[in-house]
């Protein structure tokens, strides 16, 4: 009964955690297009510009999801080595999702561009 409760306090305190990074998340794009509407003087012009520059962002969006894959391709082999073959880790299904919604999210600005 111990294990069951200390379980989970530490589901919660990561529940938290990653909840309160996703609002900081939140918090600094909003600050960011505020200060970006501000500057430029209204909407339209802060959406020209943010059209305008999309070609600087698809180069960033690529160094970031290149960062993330070297980054969860060296997490994944030290769980290999401290938990055995990735078949028993059960990755496969949420590689396959991360890369799925990465493609789709990059066809879609595609699409509407």
């Amino acid at each position: 009964m111990k294990t069951h409760w200390h379980s989970l306090r530490l589901l919660c305190g990561r529940f938290g955690i990653a909840l309160l990074w996703v609002g900081l998340m939140v918090g600094v794009a909003t600050v960011i297009n505020l200060i970006g509407i501000t500057v430029i003087g209204d909407i339209e012009g802060w959406t020209r510009w943010l059209q305008d520059h999309s070609g600087y962002f698809l180069i960033w969006r690529l160094c970031l999801y290149g960062f993330t894959a070297y980054a969860w391709y060296r997490m994944r082999l030290r769980l290999q080595q401290r938990e055995g073959a990735s078949e028993r880790l059960g990755l496969r299904p949420y590689e396959v999702i991360a890369v799925a919604a990465v493609l789709l999210f990059e066809i879609n600005r595609l699409w509407r561009s």
